[in-house]
């Protein structure tokens, strides 16, 4: 960052006053532009025993599957954003359920907040961001070509929860991918 947002006067990185940590600050207006992680919301859409996945037609990850999630918008709940990256993506209506995994990864500044969902029908097909949108069963999910981490460890815990018939909240960290 070399402006303000505010002022468009040049910035300084430096730790503020009462602060910890160094900052972008304003010297002309005094502004402290704070860069916080980005929250993805997304919903895991079920219907009977099959997950609806998105094959992502952008990038990252071009062509590999997920489940609909995005950034949030300004001015909208985690659960309406889950909505709305479903409708965005698999043009699919749901009924968004309970917080089931609350994903952090750190190493890219980003935070997964995934619901269980309910289709409410079977009209689905691939939004604008997907280029295709598919029910899988779980022996069928291909688990080689998951976009995501945070997706994979997502379907993997709802697999083993939906064999218990309980579906927790789930926290986890999530590491980089092994290069």
């Amino acid at each position: 960052m070399n402006y303000c947002t505010h002022c468009a006067a040049s910035v300084v990185h430096r730790v503020p006053l009462g602060d910890n940590r160094p900052r972008h600050v304003c010297e002309s207006c005094g502004l402290i532009h704070y860069s916080n992680p980005k929250i993805i919301a997304g919903a895991l859409p079920v219907w009977d025993e099959q997950v609806l996945l998105c094959r992502r037609a952008i990038e990252p990850r071009h062509g590999l599957w997920t489940l609909p999630a995005g950034f949030m918008e300004n001015g909208e709940t985690t659960q309406n954003a889950a909505r709305r990256e479903t409708e965005e993506e698999a043009c699919a209506r749901v009924d968004v359920g309970d917080l089931y995994c609350y994903l952090n990864v750190p190493h890219i500044s980003q935070v997964y907040v995934i619901f269980l969902a309910r289709l409410l029908d079977l009209d689905f097909a691939a939004g604008e961001e997907s280029l295709e949108v598919e029910l899988f069963h779980e022996k069928d999910i291909p688990w080689d070509a998951i976009a995501f981490p945070a997706i994979d460890i997502a379907l993997r815990h709802y697999f083993e929860d939906r064999k218990q018939g309980v579906f927790p909240t789930r926290v986890f960290d999530v590491a980089p991918r092994a290069r």
